[in-house]
């Protein structure tokens, strides 16, 4: 690498650690905006994130920016490294992306996520879907807009589906989508027509906030989250935000009336936040260090909650401290008994809550909305009715009310229309990740059993963690498991899991 170009990667690095700091401090703003700002301040939040947006938009869309990625593209590529490519790579593809909005755009957008989510906040407190139809006419049309200018040749819903799954298309989503509901269905079918059905009455009861949350923490720390680079809060909607590596901020929510949701939330959370802490750190400001796709991330969360923290080894390895904590309700439960009650398969209500064969056909639902809504075959005043229907055609239940029906998701409150495919391509992709690592390390029962989550951090820190984004999300899929998405893998391992559980036979 001769001196000039040298000086001008020196230069391009500078320019692209500035941008993703910004963007760690929008993260911040965000994560406050969801936990501790007071109501009041809502509106100048609202102005303060589309300020921060445009001047973010302005440094990634300058020429001068343009010209060092141009002038590096040029160059030898031998003169580069598998880590400097990844970053010139991502560099170009982002400011083509960047210059090709408007600036105007980037700031009505912004400004909109941050006003929509308390509307949909207080419409969802008041069940009243009229208040917040509104904010979802208006960001169907801006993210229309958005697409029209990153690519007028797609399909509006596709590129918006991009920004979470690159490379990702609803040619490519359906007929997995298509595949998991035939599957999914009679599956869910035999499980509710099962003579045996477990008993998970004692998971309801009274269980104190203090105690749910001390153990909480306690787990999310033996499983390796880093308190000392991260923080755990309360929020509406359980998530994962932060502004670096080193500041990793995961939420929950907590029922007095169900502990097990609540530490399920708290373990799913801490998997997202595994996941950031396992960046490296020396690249965390730059691209190639960056976490991959949303569905690489929830496979990590998914990874723990379910393939984990869902098994007998690791509800034997706490039972006596659940007992411990909850003894009024747990004292005389066994652990086969414990087992099957968290892994109880029962349509509800509510995407957060469901098990792992219900969930999928909560993510599908609202793949098809959003689908219809971006093509026109839908219209927002319609959601409610349409969300019911399909929630009693594919799961057999109801909504009583908006409130635990279309209003239920944080999402569509910031304008993240095509990250709900995300959710259910990461559960696939956990399985596979699943799979690969018991094949590698035939004792991984007894890790789990003895609490040696270490030697699994470990495990996805090298494989998955810390490849960043040197890898598309096929290679690196290929790479660590030897195939390419399957999801026959993840319906076996649930007529498998769920066939034992449930005493199912001849399952197909």
């Amino acid at each position: 690498m001769n001196d000039q170009t040298k000086n001008n990667y020196d230069q391009l690095v500078k320019r692209l650690e500035e941008i993703s700091r910004l963007g760690g401090v929008r993260g911040i703003l965000h994560w406050d905006q969801e936990v501790i700002l007071p109501e009041g301040g809502y509106v100048a939040r609202s102005k303060q994130m589309a300020a921060l947006a445009g001047v973010i938009h302005e440094k990634s869309t300058d020429p001068e920016l343009g010209r060092l990625i141009d002038a590096l593209h040029s160059a030898d590529p031998d003169d580069f490294d598998a880590i400097q490519r990844c970053n010139l790579r991502e560099a170009k593809r982002d400011f083509d992306m960047e210059t090709k909005v408007p600036k105007e755009l980037v700031e009505e957008i912004s400004e909109l996520e941050s006003r929509g989510h308390h509307v949909w906040i207080k419409a969802r407190e008041q069940n009243r879907f009229s208040d917040f139809a509104p904010v979802i006419e208006k960001f169907v049309e801006l993210k229309k807009k958005w697409a029209d200018h990153i690519d007028s040749h797609k399909a509006p819903y596709d590129v918006n589906i991009d920004v979470y799954e690159r490379g990702a298309s609803m040619d490519q989503i359906d007929p997995v989508f298509k595949t998991l509901k035939a599957d999914l269905v009679p599956l869910i079918q035999a499980i509710q027509e099962s003579d045996y059905q477990p008993d998970d009455s004692f998971l309801n009861g009274d269980f104190p906030i203090d105690k749910q949350e001390e153990l909480g923490r306690t787990i999310s720390r033996d499983i390796g989250f880093q308190f000392d680079k991260g923080r755990m809060d309360v929020s509406v909607h359980p998530f994962c935000g932060g502004g670096h590596a080193t500041d990793v901020r995961i939420t929950t929510r907590y029922r007095r009336d169900n502990f097990a949701e609540s530490l399920y939330a708290v373990i799913h959370e801490t998997g997202h936040g595994l996941y950031e802490q396992g960046r490296r750190l020396e690249e965390g400001d730059l691209p190639s260090g960056e976490s991959m796709t949303m569905g690489i991330h929830e496979s990590q969360s998914l990874f723990w909650e379910r393939m984990i923290a869902q098994s007998k080894s690791f509800c034997s390895h706490y039972l006596n401290l659940f007992a411990a904590t909850f003894p009024e309700n747990l004292k005389n439960v066994g652990l086969d008994q414990f087992y099957e009650a968290i892994n109880v398969s029962r349509p509800s209500l509510i995407r957060v809550e469901a098990d792992e064969t219900t969930y999928p056909l909560h993510v599908i639902l609202r793949y098809e909305i959003e689908k219809g809504l971006f093509d026109g075959s839908m219209k927002v005043c319609d959601l409610p009715a349409i969300w019911n229907d399909k929630m009693e055609e594919y799961l057999g239940v109801r909504p009583p009310n908006d409130t635990e029906g279309v209003l239920q998701d944080v999402h569509w409150s910031g304008g993240a229309f095509g990250y709900f495919p995300s959710y259910s391509l990461g559960a696939m992709y956990a399985c596979q990740f699943y799979n690969a690592l018991r094949k590698s390390a035939p004792k991984l029962d007894q890790w789990i059993e003895s609490g040696n989550f270490q030697e699994i951090k470990s495990w996805l820190n090298k494989n998955i963690h810390s490849q960043g984004r040197l890898h598309s999300t096929g290679e690196l899929v290929q790479r660590v498991t030897g195939s390419a998405l399957d999801p026959n893998q993840f319906m076996e391992y649930l007529r498998k899991k769920y066939g034992a559980i449930y005493r199912l036979q001849n399952l197909n």
